[in-house]
């Protein structure tokens, strides 16, 4: 849905559709009460469409980490590349470790592979991320995967942080949209709220606005409701 309005106008509208959380509550409402029945629990999304922005720059694109504060309703597991002392200390902390030594063969293994993806975010001791990279990056970059690095953070820190993280990124050249995960269906309203309010707050940081078109959320199998 488009938003007219006259210059003097612009900047008090906007506010009014990015910082009142009681708009972003209200459709977040709408969009649960249509939830229906599934034999599955839907995810909500935010979806942002932008205006003005030349996506085929690479500079203007966007490859945003999100730490939703109050989680995405349901915790990954964790994966960590790593070898030696890390190794032992991330199998003994109850982590799935896949070894340096594993890493190539891994992108030959598609069903080990596909499993990961599904199942698991990633970190990564930092001198394996070049062989990561190498090995898996097209899929993991493609999945929206790319491993967390362990640089200066504690390894539990780090996998908490990760549960809690979305990636907010455009994709393809032309397309002027981000769409992303904020939650569950049977997660509470205000907690949504918040979570919708990062994920805004975050892409502000990078696009001014004024390029801004709309905004929505939606469940899975629902439609997109207007913020």
């Amino acid at each position: 849905m488009l938003v007219f309005v006259l210059a003097r106008d612009y900047q008090r509208c906007w506010e009014g559709i990015i910082m009142d959380k009681q708009k972003i509550l209200k459709a977040v409402s709408a969009a649960l009460e249509e939830k229906g029945k599934r034999k599955f629990r839907q995810s909500v999304e935010v979806i942002v469409n932008f205006r003005g922005i030349d996506f085929s720059k690479p500079e203007n694109r966007l490859n945003l980490d999100v730490v939703l504060p109050n989680g995405k309703g349901k915790e990954p597991k964790i994966a960590v590349f790593a070898d030696g002392d890390l190794a032992a200390k991330a199998r003994s902390g109850g982590f799935e470790v896949i070894d340096a030594k594993d890493i190539p063969g891994l992108a030959q293994d598609k069903a080990r592979l596909d499993r990961y993806l599904k199942e698991y975010e990633f970190l990564a001791q930092p001198n394996l991320m070049t062989t990561v990279a190498k090995s898996l990056g097209q899929v993991l970059s493609r999945k929206g995967k790319l491993p967390m690095p362990l640089m200066n953070i504690q390894l539990g820190q780090a996998a908490q942080m990760l549960k809690k993280r979305v990636k907010v990124a455009t994709k393809g050249k032309q397309l002027p949209v981000v769409q992303c995960i904020v939650g569950k269906e049977d997660m509470e309203p205000q907690q949504l709220v918040n979570n919708v309010n990062t994920v805004i707050d975050k892409i502000l940081t990078k696009v001014p606005e004024h390029n801004f078109k709309s905004i929505y959320v939606k469940l899975t199998m629902g439609k997109p409701i207007a913020i």
